[in-house]
């Protein structure tokens, strides 16, 4: 029982700047530094093995086999579930998903 390593891939870190250039674009540099600890911070936190979340049901990374998580309630997080390692792989707007 324990924690596992996460590695977090490219597209989801540019995911993650880019929304948080769009808070900053918006006046609110200091919310904009939040949103992107709250996100690594959420990263972190999967790699608890004691949880595990559903399969996806998006079609593109149900076919690959990931599992999706929710953050803040309007962002999905994608991620490949191994014994020994986290992968982050996508972290996407939910609504633009469906």
């Amino acid at each position: 029982m324990g924690k596992r390593k996460v590695t977090i891939l490219e597209p989801a870190v540019e995911e993650v700047a880019r929304i948080a250039l769009y808070i900053e674009g918006g006046g609110l540099p200091i919310t904009a530094k939040r949103f992107v600890d709250d996100a690594f911070a959420f990263f972190e936190s999967l790699a608890d093995e004691r949880k595990t979340h559903r399969p996806c049901k998006h079609p593109a990374w149900k076919g690959l086999g990931l599992r999706c998580a929710n953050f803040r309630k309007k962002y999905i997080v994608s991620y490949l579930d191994n014994m020994d390692e986290i992968v982050v792989c996508e972290f996407a707007l939910q609504k633009l998903l469906k």
